[in-house]
C-alpha cells in the first residue's frame, strides 16, 4: 500500500495568502494620514480660497473686508490694458497651441509607429527635457538666442518661445493615447486597399482626437498661464495677462487683481477640467 503524503502547511499558506490578496488597505488604517493628507489640501487651495473671497470685497483695500459687492470685476473687465493684455494671452496661446499640436502629433506618430531606429530613446529624451529643464534657465536661454539674431518680432517671439516650451507638454498625452490604440485597426485599413493618407484620416486620426484634443488644452493652460518666460521675452506692447498682474501687483494687492487673478484661474481650472474629460481611459 502506498503512503501519500501532504504538506499541511501550503493550503492554509494558499488561503491566507488569497485572503490577503482580495482585502484591500484601507487610507483610514494609516494613522494620521488623513489629517496630513487634509493639511496638504488646505496648504494648497485655502490662499486660492482667499483670493476668491476678497475678489467679492466692497474695500478697495484687498484684506479690509467691509462688505460683499461685485464692483472689482466691472473694473477689471473695463480697464483697457488688462483687455489689452488678456487679448495678447490668447493670441499667443492660441497660436502656441496649434503649433506645438501639430509638431507634437507628428513627433509622437513618428516615435510610436516607427520601428526602432538609432537615436529614438535620444529623440524621446529630448522631446522631455524642456520639462525637467527649469523655465528660468530655458527663459534665459531664448532671450539670449532672440537677442544673439536680432529676432524681434513683438508677439512674434511670444509665439516662438511658447511654441517650444508646450510641445512635450502636448506630445505626453498624445503618444500616450497612441499606445493605447491598436495596430491592427490601421493594419485592417490598409489590407482593405486604404492608402496611408486614407488609414491617418478615416482610421488613425479619429482614435487620436481625444489625445490630441487633450494635448492642446494641456497646452494652452501651460501657454496662458506662464509668467516667466512671457516676462523674460515679451516686448513693450506685447504685455501678457500674468505679467500685467505682476507689474500690478508691484503697486499693492487690491481686489481688481483679486479679481483678475480669479477670471485667469476659473479659466485654467476649466481647461484643466476639460483636458482630464479627454484623457481619461474610456470603457
Amino acid at each position: 500500500m502506498s503512503t501519500i503524503t501532504t504538506d499541511t502547511n501550503a493550503a492554509p499558506q494558499t488561503g491566507i495568502t488569497a485572503r490577503a490578496g482580495r482585502r484591500a488597505l484601507q487610507l483610514g488604517e494609516f494613522r494620521g494620514l488623513t489629517l496630513w493628507v487634509g493639511g496638504v489640501f488646505a496648504f494648497l487651495y485655502f490662499p486660492i480660497c482667499v483670493l476668491i473671497l476678497y475678489s467679492f470685497n466692497e474695500s478697495r483695500f484687498a484684506m479690509n473686508w467691509t462688505g460683499f459687492s461685485t464692483e472689482w470685476y466691472g473694473r477689471a473687465l473695463g480697464n483697457r490694458a488688462a483687455r489689452s493684455a488678456a487679448l495678447n494671452s490668447l493670441i499667443v496661446a492660441t497660436c502656441a497651441t496649434i503649433m506645438a499640436t501639430t509638431i507634437a502629433t507628428a513627433a509622437a506618430l513618428v516615435l510610436a509607429r516607427a520601428r526602432q531606429f538609432r537615436g529614438k530613446s535620444a529623440a524621446m529624451g529630448l522631446m522631455a527635457l524642456p520639462i525637467l529643464v527649469p523655465e528660468i534657465v530655458t527663459a534665459i536661454a531664448t532671450l539670449i538666442f532672440f537677442s544673439t539674431l536680432g529676432i524681434r518680432l513683438g508677439l512674434g517671439n511670444l509665439i516662438i518661445a511658447h511654441t517650444v516650451f508646450c510641445i512635450p507638454f502636448a506630445f505626453l498625452p498624445i503618444r500616450a493615447r497612441l499606445q493605447g490604440m491598436d495596430g491592427a485597426l490601421e493594419q485592417a485599413a490598409r489590407d482593405l486597399y486604404a492608402t496611408p493618407w486614407e488609414s491617418f484620416r478615416l482610421v488613425t486620426l479619429p482614435l487620436l482626437a481625444p489625445g490630441i484634443m487633450a494635448g492642446a488644452m494641456l497646452a494652452f493652460v501651460i501657454s496662458l498661464d506662464d509668467f516667466i518666460i512671457s516676462l523674460m521675452v515679451a516686448d513693450a506692447g506685447s504685455t501678457t495677462l500674468p505679467v500685467y498682474i505682476y507689474s500690478m501687483i508691484r503697486f499693492g494687492v487690491t481686489p481688481e487683481i483679486n479679481a483678475l487673478s480669479t477670471m485667469l484661474f476659473a479659466v485654467s481650472v476649466s481647461l484643466v477640467s476639460l483636458y482630464w474629460l479627454f484623457s481619461r481611459p474610456r470603457r
